[in-house]
């Protein structure tokens, strides 16, 4: 017997069920056939308290609200993908006049909830009606629509910059003295070298983000915009059926699940070179 086996004293073997099954595997079954018997159930539900007279009525406002949602996620992020381009290089900056502001920003709009900032932008600027219309801007700000593209853009440029600038910092230093040495212009080192390897590693806190936006968006439905959740609340309030908000749970799912797929094979496309 050497040392180290007499130093260590043997670990138990973890108990097992009859058929050689740990109690943890046993649980996790378990959970699954619930969860697949609660789906069944929803499902057979569903399939016997089908109306096919609310599905012609309500069915094309769904569509309307796929739409909506659709559109103010996409604006949102590609407007917030350029707000965070200098915020993210601000926060980067060793001078504070330009650090500070753009950390006070930052952790403001990551440090608040999105519901209280639209109603902020939504209610709030409305007090200021006779200045907004001084500078022209008042037909933006009394539009519920054009208040949740902003709210939305404002917040997610906060997340956006923590993940751009986080991903820049993770590219080793010594790219950067490599291209020094190769008497590369700094604008030519990071365009070409520092972003691309940046941009690989924040693919996937991209997807979480986009996956976040796409079920923070349901906010805006309480300052009427008629997006997928505010049609579904129309819905719910002419035939009081549960199902009006079910079927807006597969709606969001569905787009959740088509993201996560699509995210994974971009990833896996640009990622193949580093597969071994």
């Amino acid at each position: 017997m050497s040392i180290s086996e007499t130093l260590i004293p043997p670990q138990p073997a973890p108990r097992e069920t009859a058929k050689g099954i740990t109690k943890a595997k046993a649980l996790g079954i378990g959970l699954l056939t619930l969860w697949a018997l609660l789906a069944a159930g929803l499902a057979t539900l569903m399939i016997t308290g089908w109306d096919q007279s609310k599905f012609v009525t309500y069915g094309p406002r769904y569509l309307h609200g796929l739409w909506t949602t659709l559109s103010l996620v996409l604006l949102s992020l590609a407007c917030g993908a350029v707000l965070s381009l200098p915020l993210a290089f601000a926060r980067m900056s060793k001078r504070k006049i330009i650090s500070w502001p753009a950390y006070c920003y930052v952790y403001v709009f990551r440090g608040t909830p999105l519901l209280a900032q639209l109603f902020l932008i939504y209610y709030g600027l409305g007090s200021f009606r006779p200045q907004l219309e001084a500078v022209d801007l008042w037909w933006f700000f009394r539009e519920a629509w054009y208040c949740g593209l902003f709210s939305l853009t404002i917040n997610t440029a906060a997340y956006q910059a923590e993940i751009l600038r986080g991903a820049i910092q993770s590219v080793p230093f010594g790219q950067r003295e490599a291209s020094a040495s190769l008497g590369l212009p700094r604008g030519v080192t990071f365009w070409k070298i520092i972003l691309p390897q940046a941009l690989i590693v924040a693919l996937r806190p991209y997807g979480n983000e986009i996956i976040l936006m796409i079920k923070g968006s349901a906010v805006v439905s309480i300052v009427t915009v008629l997006d997928l959740m505010g049609e579904t609340r129309f819905a719910f309030s002419r035939t009081f059926d549960y199902q009006s908000y079910l079927w807006a749970a597969i709606f969001y799912l569905s787009m959740v699940e088509a993201l996560r797929h699509l995210w994974g094979w971009i990833e896996r496309r640009l990622t193949r070179h580093l597969v071994r």
